[in-house]
């Protein structure tokens, strides 16, 4: 709301020279946006801008010449009879009250007897106000006006609020519904009146802007990971064989938000408790949040990959194979030997996400879907300690054969 000014996650800011027009196009965009699927179309609200009755008291110049009274005069007199004027405020220990003046209730609570009000001429005389103004025309001095105004960058604006139906993503229920109206624009179906703009707004909008930097983000992340792992290795094929668990990880975490979305994945209860319900399973859209939740999980899937990759160049050291038999009985002694390492560098993170799963309240919101990728790559990159090995005892026998 501080961001965009609308109590929404979606809509449209209608900007132009009046409000009447405004609200005219405002009603229209809600009829229309309403027969997209994607949006909820209960929840579509046009504000209602003009609506409000206000009393418009025009002074006649001409009769208050007649009679020597000034603007200021009737001007006050209307204040304090009906607005009613501030005079002085009251001091009650620490409390504080303004002090108003104005005519009793009954002489002012309706529009007929307000021209009985009496304005003091230059001679003394006291001039009811009805002949002073145009009180005895009430369909000119009663009229609709509006109900707040609004403006944004020196134009008057209105707003079209609207939610999307439950499984669409904020972004393409968006998208959806700008093509939309474009496409009732060009069918003429849609009007836009001459000095009239709209735009469409909402807090969606982070999730374009943090998209766009993500997609510099990643790719400079998992860069950076891999001149890692070859300072550390000092070989570009031993980093692309740990690198390949990242990749694994990467499809385990769009496997769990997968999974997260079909009815019978977790469908079981265990003590009277449902486990899908505890978990919080529902169907999971694409978010800034998922995908810093993937930006935490490269760092961590690789760990797997540097402890058996660490343990394999131990054991080459020194001593060169001389057959393929030998590479394999190595690589086997070596993995076997670096099972329990991996299977407790994964299970330390896999068991300190579950709370986060679990968890409710403020925050979990955003946190639960950082967990679900971390928690299902990680939970397949188990397999990392299976892949590695073999790529490395492939890469091994390439380079035997080949010298």
């Amino acid at each position: 709301m501080l961001e965009s000014g609308m109590r929404a996650p979606m809509g449209i800011k209608i900007k132009g020279p009046d409000l009447d027009t405004i609200e005219k196009l405002g009603l229209e965009f809600e009829r229309l946006l309403k027969e997209v699927p994607s949006v909820e179309p209960s929840a579509v609200i046009a504000d209602r801008i003009v609506g409000k009755p206000y009393l418009e008291i025009d002074i006649g110049r001409d009769a208050i010449a007649r009679y020597g009274i000034s603007i200021r005069t009737i001007q006050d007199v209307i204040e304090v009879a009906i607005g009613g004027r501030h005079i002085t405020t009251t001091v009650e220990g620490r409390e504080r009250y303004p002090v108003r003046v104005r005519y009793m209730r009954e002489l002012r609570d309706q529009i007929e007897t307000l021209g009985e009000i009496l304005v003091p001429a230059a001679n003394g005389a006291q001039i009811p106000l009805v002949q002073l103004t145009n009180l005895d025309k009430l369909d000119e001095v009663y009229v609709r006006g509006p109900q707040a105004i609004k403006s944004e960058d020196t134009f008057l604006v209105g707003y079209v609020l609207f939610d999307k139906k439950p499984g669409f993503a904020e972004v393409n229920v968006v998208e959806r519904c700008q093509e939309f109206l474009k496409e009732k624009i060009a069918a003429g179906e849609l009007v836009i009146p001459e000095g009239i703009s709209y735009s469409f707004a909402g807090t969606y909008e982070n999730q374009i802007r943090a998209q766009k930097t993500l997609i510099v983000v990643i790719p400079l992340a998992l860069f950076v990971i891999f001149m890692i792992l070859y300072f550390q290795f000092k070989s570009t094929i031993t980093s692309m064989l740990v690198f390949s668990g990242i990749i694994v990880a990467w499809a385990g975490g769009f496997l769990m938000i997968w999974c997260y979305a079909q009815p019978w994945f977790f469908d079981f209860s265990i003590f009277g408790v449902n486990v899908r319900q505890l978990f919080q399973m529902h169907p999971i859209n694409l978010s800034v949040a998922i995908w810093v939740g993937f930006l935490a999980l490269f760092g961590i899937a690789s760990d797997d990959g540097v402890v058996m990759c660490t343990y394999l160049e131990q054991s080459f050291r020194g001593s060169k194979p001389n057959s393929i038999a030998d590479i394999r009985q190595k690589i086997i002694k070596a993995g076997t030997r670096r099972v329990r390492p991996c299977l407790m560098t994964t299970a330390t993170t896999i068991l300190a996400l579950i709370p986060v799963l679990t968890s409710t309240g403020k925050g979990s919101d955003i946190m639960v879907p950082m967990a679900i990728p971390v928690f299902g790559g990680m939970t397949i990159e188990i397999l990392t300690m299976l892949v590695v090995p073999v790529l490395y005892s492939s890469v091994k026998e390439f380079n035997l054969k080949t010298d």
